[in-house]
C-alpha cells in the first residue's frame, strides 16, 4: 500500500496527494514489489533501502548512501500481535528514509501504532523532515512506556489469580509477558544507539528545537529502558518463586499420598496374616474376628496420630 502526504508551505495544512511532488512524505505499508518499483523510480532511489526495512530480523540503525544522498533510520517499535485469543506484545522494524531534501518515505511491515498516530496528527509537518524523525522517535518511546505499563499491570493481574489458583494459563501467560519484555528491551537499547548517533549532528542537520525534542526522546527511552529492566526483574522473581511453590505443592501432595497408603496398608497386612491358610492365634476363638478387627483398628489409630505428628498429613 501506497499513500502520500503533503504539507502546503504557506498554510502548513498536511493532505493527501497523488503526486510526486517535493516535501512529500511516502508512506509504505507491505508494499509488493510493483510498488516499490514505481516509488524507487519516481524518486530515484535504489530498492535496497526499502527492503531493509521489510526484513523482520532487521536491527535499530542507520545507514547512508552517498551516491543517492539518502539516509535510512531503522527503528525498532511496539506491536500486538494476536494469537488465537491472547495479545502477544513484540517488536518489529520500521524504516525512515530522507531522499535528498525532496521526500521522506517510511517503510512498515504492517499496520502500527506509530504511523497510525502519524497519518492522524494534523500538526505534521512533511517538508521538515528532521522534525518529522524526531517526532517519530518521541512518539515510539511514548508507546513503549505506555504498553510496558500495560504489561505491568496484566502482570499483577495474573499474580493475583495464581495466588487463589495455580493455572497453567497464567502460568503461560506470565512466561508471554516475560518474553515480551525481553524483546522490548533489546529493542529499546537498540534504539537508544540510533538516538545518540543522531544526536551528535552527523547524521542530518538539528536545529535547537529539534534537539530539544530528541533529548525528551532519549529521556523517554531511558526510562523505558529502566522500566523494562524493573519489571523484567520482578516478573523473573517472581516466575522463580512460583516455581518453588508448585515444587512444594507437588511435594507435600506426595507426601500426603504416601501417609495415606501407609495407613491403608495397615488393615490389609494384618487381615494377610490372618488370612493365610495355617494355624493362626485366635483361630479358634468366637470372638476372633471381632479382636482381630480391634486391633487392625487401634493400630490404625496409632499410626495415624503418629503420622499427624510429624506433619505428614497435612
Amino acid at each position: 500500500m501506497i499513500e502520500m502526504y503533503n504539507t502546503n508551505i504557506e498554510t502548513n495544512e498536511t493532505t493527501k496527494t497523488k503526486n510526486y511532488e517535493k516535501g512529500n512524505w511516502i508512506n509504505l505499508i507491505s508494499p509488493s514489489e510493483e510498488e516499490i518499483k514505481e516509488v524507487c523510480k519516481n524518486i530515484n532511489i535504489q530498492e535496497d533501502f526499502i527492503k531493509y526495512a521489510l526484513d523482520y530480523e532487521e536491527k535499530a540503525r542507520i545507514d547512508t548512501e552517498d551516491e543517492d544522498n539518502t539516509t535510512l533510520f531503522i527503528i525498532d517499535v511496539p506491536v500486538l500481535e494476536k494469537e488465537g485469543d491472547t495479545l502477544i506484545y513484540s517488536t518489529m522494524p520500521i524504516g525512515i528514509i530522507t531522499v535528498r531534501d525532496d521526500y521522506i518515505i517510511t517503510v512498515s511491515i504492517k499496520e502500527n501504532a506509530i504511523i497510525q498516530n502519524l497519518t492522524k496528527n494534523k500538526n505534521i509537518i512533511t517538508y521538515k523532515k528532521s522534525r518529522f524523525i524526531l517526532q517519530i522517535l518521541y512518539s515510539n518511546a511514548s508507546l513503549y512506556l505506555d504498553l510496558l505499563k500495560k504489561i505491568n499491570k496484566e502482570t499483577e493481574i495474573a499474580e493475583s489469580v495464581l495466588k487463589n489458583s495455580m493455572k497453567n494459563k497464567e502460568l503461560l501467560k506470565l512466561l508471554s509477558l516475560e518474553k515480551s519484555l525481553v524483546y522490548f528491551t533489546t529493542s529499546l537499547k537498540s534504539n537508544e544507539i540510533v538516538m545518540e548517533k543522531t544526536m551528535r549532528g552527523k547524521v542530518m542537520k538539528l536545529y535547537e528545537e529539534d534537539e530539544d525534542l530528541l533529548e525528551d526522546a532519549i529521556t523517554e527511552n531511558k526510562q523505558a529502558i529502566e522500566m523494562a529492566k524493573i519489571y523484567s526483574d520482578i516478573l523473573n522473581g517472581t516466575m522463580d518463586a512460583y516455581a518453588s511453590i508448585i515444587s512444594n505443592n507437588l511435594n507435600r501432595v506426595m507426601k500426603y499420598l504416601t501417609s495415606i497408603t501407609i495407613i491403608l496398608a495397615i488393615p490389609t497386612m494384618v487381615s494377610s496374616f490372618w488370612g493365610m491358610n495355617v494355624p493362626v492365634p485366635m483361630q479358634k476363638n468366637p470372638f476372633g474376628f471381632i479382636i482381630i478387627l480391634i486391633f487392625s483398628l487401634l493400630l490404625t489409630l496409632i499410626v495415624t496420630i503418629w503420622l499427624n505428628k510429624k506433619d505428614m498429613l497435612k
